[in-house]
Formats: structure tokens, sequence, C-alpha cells
């Protein structure tokens, strides 16, 4: 989705997403025709406004928390590949 589609989804402000973006708390992808959006980038807004809003988290702890949850998916995707090898040597 567009830069302006996803303004719409997400409820986010220009400011608010520029900062975010200038933090590395979104990564969309960079396209010839500038950034692309995905659901997944939706709902990492929400994750994060949640932390702010809900939780009442600061930027610093934002950056932990993302860090850390980034880092519970890339093992999980390193688990999924590891049962996946296990299940093609048992066979």
């Amino acid at each position: 989705m567009t830069k302006q589609e996803f303004l719409t989804s997400s409820g986010l402000q220009v400011q608010v997403l520029e900062f975010w973006l200038e933090q590395r708390w979104l990564l969309p992808e960079e396209a010839e025709a500038g950034m692309f959006f995905s659901e997944t980038d939706v709902a990492r807004a929400h994750f994060i406004r949640q932390l702010k809003d809900d939780l009442g988290a600061n930027d610093a702890g934002i950056d932990v928390i993302l860090h850390l949850v980034d880092q519970v998916h890339g093992l999980r995707r390193v688990l999924v590949e590891l049962r996946e090898g296990m299940k093609g040597r048992q066979d």
C-alpha cells in the first residue's frame, strides 16, 4: 500500500510516521515509486501505538521491545526451518 493508504489504515499522522521511520520502527519496502507498506507494517504500527498509549512505553522502551519481538520472530523462523529439516531426515 502507498504511504497515504498506510496513514489512513494505521491512523497515524505524517509527523509520527516520519519519526517512526527515522527510528526504524517501521521498515517499508523501497520501490521506484516510493515506499510500499504491508499489512504487517500496519499491525506493527498498531502494536507500537498500544505500547505507547496503553502501556506508557517511552521511545527507548519501544526500541528495546521491538528489538526483542524481532528476535523472537527470527528465532521462530529458525525453529520452523530446523523442524522442517529434521522431518526430511526422518523420512
